[in-house]
């Protein structure tokens, strides 16, 4: 199927490490006005500059939670959302509760993502950590994820050892979601043959921290 010339409304223009000083959060604000980019990822302590820094424009604030090891309560997951929402973020991307889905406790997970949603009052990405699921996993978390309300199921957070995004993950994502949900690929994009792939494959949404070099190579 044929993608735009622009991949840039797809990307989720990324900067997660947490040593980011603020001239390079403002530096990312400015990147995504100049090219277009869907919205600028950043830590919930940036929400608020990155907000004021994109006031009027079209790229929206996204705010990671539990980040990157979704090792949270459901409670503190929640007021985290809530307070990224209230400073300006218009998009959550949470870390599902990892060790509840591996230990078989489908329940605590689908209700993890549940308390996010309901907290947060706008689209949330659900991320599994594709990379390092195994058997039956991932089918399990999409499950859970898109029962639990998320708007997206993201593969990765980018952090884990185990690698992001992958063709084949993305495209059992796909499959497992249907149309219930969207899917986004995030982790190890760095150009632009790896975005059309992740297209290719049924990613919906792009999640780079190399956006720049994506769209202009």
């Amino acid at each position: 199927m044929p993608y735009p010339v622009d991949l840039a409304p797809l990307i989720d223009h990324t900067l997660l490490a947490p040593f980011a000083t603020a001239s390079e959060i403002d530096r990312l604000c400015d990147e995504a006005q100049r090219y277009g980019f869907a919205s600028v990822c950043v830590n919930p302590i940036w929400v608020s500059r990155a907000a004021a820094a994109l006031q009027g424009t079209r790229v929206l604030v996204c705010s990671v939670v539990a980040f990157p090891f979704g090792a949270s309560t459901a409670p503190s997951k929640a007021f985290e959302a809530a307070e990224a929402v209230r400073r300006g973020a218009r998009e959550i991307d949470m870390v599902i509760d990892l060790g509840a889905l591996r230990g078989g406790d489908d329940g605590r997970v689908r209700e993890d993502v549940r308390a996010v949603v309901g907290a947060a009052g706008v689209p949330v990405k659900a991320i599994l950590e594709s990379a390092a699921l195994a058997g039956d996993e991932l089918r399990r978390a999409c499950a859970a994820a898109v029962e639990g309300g998320a708007a997206f199921v993201k593969t990765s957070t980018g952090f884990h050892a185990a690698g992001g995004a992958g063709v084949d993950a993305v495209r059992a994502i796909r499959a497992f979601v249907g149309g219930r949900a969207l899917v986004k690929a995030s982790g190890g994009i760095r150009t632009r043959e790896d975005a059309l792939r992740m297209l290719e494959a049924g990613a919906d949404r792009l999640g780079c921290s190399a956006s720049v070099q994506i769209v202009t190579c």
